[in-house]
């Protein structure tokens, strides 16, 4: 096994949709998220997690169905999380704790070993059978469009009816909401100090990475549209605490847009800059 993770990261990804729905707003009739004030798009961290979670569940099963071990996803469709937690107690043989109780350090350590998002992620497993609670290690801020966005509604028609009333009909009508086009840059930041509480390897790292690359090259869907990985800039410190502040890094990256003539329809509409400047005891990696 790897060894745990001794250095303290931050990372900016960009990502682009074009004619789809990257995050649906379920208060606003799945239209894209946007900011009310600026109209910029959002995309949630929960969402990009998910991506990640998805990932890892596809590149880690087995012919016989089953996921490597320490690579099992706690959050997934389908799942009852209790009794995820009543098989944590079960394998280390010791007595559920309820949710009242202190949970017993041994589970959530199973919890963190056995499950790949926990570890990296941090979980709350405090209901019902008590595993305790884990910060993790990785955290995401919200993604935001570069340029505000067009939330656009598309009527489609479907030839097949759902049942005989509409049969004279011959057609049905639904709808589509999509973002013409949008780029997105989401930032992120991984703890070496929380990592130690994780156990959060180098493994696990380089996962992360593959993750954040292809996530989108598995999550093709038609409410989605075309969305793609474009930029993943990765900045490496020294030290398990770091040298400098997160927001001095994500400043050296700069996204412009080359022409304000027309909306922007293609990542080539755009012109991303890394400054030279890097500081002292900080490695920039361009993953991709």
């Amino acid at each position: 096994m790897s060894e745990i993770i001794k250095n303290r990261y931050e990372f900016v990804l960009l990502f682009d949709v074009e004619n789809g729905n990257p995050n649906g707003d379920p208060d606003m009739g799945n239209m894209p998220r946007v900011d009310p004030q600026t109209g910029n798009g959002i995309v949630t961290d929960v969402c990009l997690k998910r991506k990640i979670r998805d990932y890892i569940d596809i590149v880690k099963k087995d012919d016989s169905g089953f996921n490597a071990e320490g690579y099992n996803i706690y959050v997934k469709s389908g799942v009852v999380l209790n009794d995820q937690h009543a098989m944590a107690y079960k394998r280390i043989n010791h007595p559920p704790k309820g949710e009242k109780e202190l949970a017993d350090p041994e589970a959530t350590q199973f919890m963190c070993n056995n499950f790949y998002d926990v570890r990296t992620f941090g979980a709350v497993m405090s209901t019902g059978v008590n595993c305790g609670q884990v910060r993790g290690p990785v955290q995401f801020s919200f993604a935001r469009s570069i340029d505000p966005i067009f939330q656009q509604e598309v009527t489609v028609t479907r030839c097949a009816v759902t049942n005989e009333k509409d049969a004279e009909k011959g057609q049905t009508m639904g709808k589509k909401q999509i973002v013409p086009y949008g780029l997105y840059r989401a930032e992120g930041y991984i703890s070496a100090h929380l990592a130690k509480k994780t156990e959060f390897t180098e493994d696990d790292l380089e996962l992360l990475w593959d993750s954040l690359v292809n996530m989108f090259e598995h999550d093709h869907s038609a409410a989605r549209g075309k969305m793609s990985a474009r930029k993943l800039i990765v900045f490496k410190h020294n030290s398990e605490l770091g040298c400098y502040q997160s927001h001095i890094l994500f400043d050296k990256v700069k996204v412009e847009r080359l022409s304000h003539d027309m909306p922007p329809r293609s990542f080539g509409d755009y012109k991303v800059t890394i400054s030279d400047d890097i500081p002292n005891g900080v490695e920039l990696i361009e993953k991709l």
